[in-house]
């Protein structure tokens, strides 16, 4: 099944991609034995974003993630420490907390009572002495790593190569600390949004330059011919300026005429509506009014589910509020296009019609993420499906 460990030393040694004139083969789009090494080489090693320290403020406070059939608990110790566990009880496997968010001084599980401290620690058994062999010390929950850059806090179940968030995100260190980030409060509570489309299907819209002035009318007007993408290696940067022009609509002139000033920020930034796209599945929509997370998590080859928040500075003016408004309205109607453009090409991809297509040199995002696929799994460079049973020779 091939060495994860080796493939990452080609991704970084390489510059050379001998299929860099071609998109992903469709076949990759739906395959169950694709998406299971996806899981293992891309996905279990990679680093997901969780939430924002100040949602876990206090200790106890936690929040959780679920994907590729693990939890993971965020939870604030005692101590103030952030830590993260698997939502795993050692006893019997028992999920030790439901939900998305809580606060709980002890992680009791409500299978058998075992007791667990913020910091993991086993403190409690009942009926303790019916377990001859059992060491407490040994059996507290199941540390995973945790990475904490710019107030987000982030975590992976293996480590095996890939570069930490603050390492992707090197390039652009100085741009964003002019954000806050650290000091944001979240806007509202998470949102789930299942989609019928593999994965790769909305990171390759995100990333992609050419549709945004063919599908995306309102984001076209509202920047202009200003919008521009770069491939930073493990991070791409996207961005466009907010143009004056008088064929945009009430809520493009509105958030145009009326953002307020951002006092710590600078006259291009206040201007500038900013993505980063992080490896394999993340993003951050950067305004001078507020930012935006979204996430991609794999269910199966033909579905994933997308998480959202938003974050802000907190400000009280009322222009801002109305801006915020604004913001929202605008980007109401360029996701429900996106929804409909990856809806569509996921049944495209299904077609046995198609192969590979051809990715214009302009589109360096699309260019460095399919590198990276063939790479980590080579059998991407396949334009067809090989025969049932090829992820086990």
């Amino acid at each position: 099944m091939g060495n994860p460990d080796h493939a990452f030393a080609k991704l970084a040694a390489s510059d050379v991609d001998p299929d860099a004139d071609f998109s992903l083969p469709g076949w990759i789009y739906s395959d169950p034995e694709f998406h299971a090494l996806e899981m293992e080489r891309i996905f279990r090693p990679s680093w997901q974003i969780v939430c924002h320290v100040n949602e876990i403020a206090a200790p106890g406070d936690y929040r959780t993630l679920d994907y590729l059939n693990e939890s993971v608990v965020v939870i604030r110790g005692e101590d103030g420490a952030v830590r993260a566990f698997t939502n795993v009880c050692r006893h019997r496997a028992m999920r030790l907390v439901e939900g998305p968010s809580g606060c709980a001084k002890k992680l009791v599980c409500p299978y058998h009572a075992w007791v667990y401290e913020s910091d993991g620690r086993l403190s409690g058994v009942p009926n303790r002495r019916e377990y001859p062999t059992l060491k407490l010390e040994d059996n507290g929950l199941v540390p995973v790593a945790i990475e904490v850059w710019h107030g987000f806090v982030f975590v992976r179940l293996e480590d095996q190569g890939f570069p930490s968030v603050a390492e992707m995100m090197a390039p652009f260190e100085g741009e964003v600390a002019q954000y806050r980030f650290a000091e944001m409060q979240p806007m509202g509570d998470v949102r789930l949004r299942p989609r019928e489309v593999n994965w790769k299907n909305v990171g390759d819209n995100y990333s992609d330059n050419l549709h945004i002035p063919v599908a995306h009318d309102g984001l076209t007007r509202l920047v202009g011919k200003t919008y521009r993408i770069e491939a930073h290696g493990w991070a791409d940067r996207l961005h466009g300026d907010v143009v004056r022009t008088d064929r945009q609509n009430f809520w493009e002139k509105f958030y145009r005429t009326h953002m307020p000033r951002v006092a710590h920020l600078p006259q291009a930034a206040h201007d500038r509506w900013l993505y980063y796209k992080l490896w394999p599945n993340m993003a951050f929509d950067i305004y001078a009014d507020q930012i935006d997370f979204m996430q991609w998590l794999p269910l199966t080859p033909t579905t994933c589910l997308l998480r959202e928040m938003a974050y802000a500075l907190p400000d009280d003016r009322r222009e801002m509020k109305l801006v915020r408004y604004a913001n929202w309205r605008i980007n109401r109607v360029v996701n429900a296009e996106d929804t409909w453009l990856i809806g569509r090409v996921q049944q495209g991809m299904a077609s046995k019609t198609y192969g590979t297509g051809p990715i214009a040199t302009s589109e360096v995002c699309l260019r460095s993420f399919a590198k990276k696929i063939r790479t980590l799994i080579p059998q991407a460079r396949q334009p067809f499906a090989p025969p049932p049973g090829w992820s086990r020779k």
